[in-house]
């Protein structure tokens, strides 16, 4: 079962049923979770003192897109590891300026609960 380590990670995605379900998901695979639904309130989290191990964004997202989120957060964290959802994983522009040490990849929208989970613990331990 994949997780169980304990480690923090930020949800960003503005469509409050797919949140609950992947944060629902990523805690009973043992991880801890924060949840927001934008980019301005991801960066808020970001820029606070504490633990993230990932950040696992909605590519689109009102205002500041998914992209432009992570590369804010990896001026502020380079060393932050990024999974991007998408449905659109066709036309995913995945470089980020400034991208540091964290590593930075993709799961595509529909993807299995258990999916996401096995892509968390394989980005995490990257």
């Amino acid at each position: 079962m994949p997780g169980l380590g304990g480690e923090a990670i930020l949800v960003v995605e503005d469509e409050p049923t797919v949140r609950m379900l992947v944060v629902e998901t990523l805690e009973e695979h043992g991880y801890t979770t924060i949840e927001v639904g934008d980019a301005l309130a991801a960066l808020e989290i970001v820029k606070a003192p504490g633990q993230i191990d990932l950040m696992l964004t909605d590519i689109t997202l009102p205002g500041q897109n998914g992209r432009e989120l992570a590369e804010a957060a990896k001026r502020l964290r380079p060393e932050l590891k990024i999974l991007f959802m998408t449905g659109y994983a066709h036309n995913v522009d995945m470089s980020v300026t400034g991208a540091g040490s964290g590593a930075i990849d993709i799961i595509t929208k529909p993807f299995s609960l258990d999916g996401l989970a096995r892509k968390v613990r394989t980005v995490i331990a990257g």
